[in-house]
């Protein structure tokens, strides 16, 4: 298998043998990590629950954790799920990076579709999975939202969307996403959504496509799955508790499958995930500290609110000189577009991750903007 190299170390060697501005403090605006302390009744949780290190935990996630998230999911999404329509993960990526691997194993000649720009695990998947890719290309002209072209989409055994979307923060509404379940089941596809950022919006709750699944008539989930994750909502990257949920005919098998992967998350964490999933206020008060960057954002560079995540896929004339020049004068890391995305989608961008304090963003925004002025 040869995976690409990851957008991280593309952006290391892109900088290699800059000096950056000394005279000022350095920000980092590259990764998804909120910079925001873990609420103090998560690490409580689980320092109180240490002594359950003694114990394996099981594969399928112990009931408290279970219930928990079933309690979020009726509360934001109105969607009550069986227990044998959810399961409990460690963190969203490995599921994002095997799960594929299950579905697709048994395909002869299988293919995958995904949006693009996109997070990177999706393609190293389809590598791992020996799939063939299908980019679902969101640009500036389709609104980032991808075009449904039925003939290609016929082919594909797995098609992964991503809205609220990381990169580029766009939205997918519910009349769309009715669209995607209903082609799911005429093609007999699965169409999973990764939802991770639908805890960070400014003003209107993002649908699950879940919810858009039980709009579609379809109120057994057949052929649709979700996943999540409490790292962005609860600024607890370092708990990997997330959860993949829908059609319980596949997560039956996939069930059995994790049971030789080997990803049980230790039961600390679980009690401690557990807690925070249960808990709404938390997520309010995070949620507007992510608005608030944003309204600063858009008072500097003059950009247009996103209706959610914490990024901004900022257009500049060209990417990679944009963020070495950034890097030299201003001491600031930003993601180049071309990095998170192929065939020439993500050109043109950055991708700004807004995920420090008021008064951090307030700096660096000055700095992005002196660096759009010189350009």
């Amino acid at each position: 298998m040869k995976f690409e190299t990851y957008p991280f170390e593309k952006l290391t060697n892109l900088l290699d043998g800059i000096t950056p501005n000394s005279s000022l403090d350095p920000i980092v605006l590259t990764i998804g990590e909120p910079q925001f302390e873990t609420p103090s009744f998560i690490t409580e949780a689980l320092c109180s629950n240490s002594n359950l290190l003694k114990k394996y935990p099981k594969t399928s996630g112990e009931q408290e954790l279970r219930d928990a998230i079933r309690s979020f999911f009726k509360h934001r999404f109105h969607v009550d799920l069986d227990n044998s329509q959810l399961i409990p993960t460690f963190g969203t990526r490995e599921v994002l990076f095997n799960f594929p691997q299950f579905l697709l194993s048994r395909k002869e000649e299988p293919m995958m579709a995904f949006t693009n720009p996109f997070y990177q695990i999706y393609e190293g998947a389809a590598i791992a999975s020996g799939a063939k890719v299908l980019h679902l290309n969101l640009t500036k002209e389709n609104g980032f939202l991808p075009k449904i072209n039925e003939s290609e989409l016929a082919g594909c055994g797995l098609v992964i969307l991503n809205f609220p979307n990381n990169p580029t923060a766009s939205v997918m509404d519910m009349k769309t996403m009715v669209e995607w379940v209903k082609l799911a089941i005429k093609y007999d596809f699965v169409l999973l959504n990764d939802e991770c950022y639908s805890e960070i919006y400014t003003k209107t709750p993002p649908p699950s496509l879940l919810q858009a699944s039980i709009e579609a008539d379809n109120p057994t989930f057949k052929n649709i799955l979700v996943i999540n994750s409490i790292s962005k909502r609860s600024s607890a990257p370092g708990l990997r508790s997330g959860f993949i949920a829908g059609d319980d005919r596949i997560l039956k098998e996939y069930m059995r499958y994790r049971t030789y992967v080997g990803c049980a998350s230790p039961l600390p964490l679980q009690m401690a995930a557990a807690s925070a999933w249960r808990d709404n206020e938390h997520v309010i008060a995070f949620r507007e500290k992510y608005k608030e960057n944003f309204e600063i954002a858009h008072e500097v560079l003059g950009i247009k609110i996103p209706e959610a995540t914490f990024y901004i896929w900022l257009e500049v004339e060209d990417e990679l000189e944009f963020t070495k020049r950034l890097y030299e004068r201003y001491n600031i890391k930003v993601l180049p577009g071309s990095f998170l995305g192929r065939e020439g989608i993500g050109q043109g961008f950055v991708r700004v991750a807004l995920v420090e304090s008021a008064e951090r963003t307030l700096e660096a925004v000055k700095r992005i903007k002196a660096c759009l002025e010189e350009c």
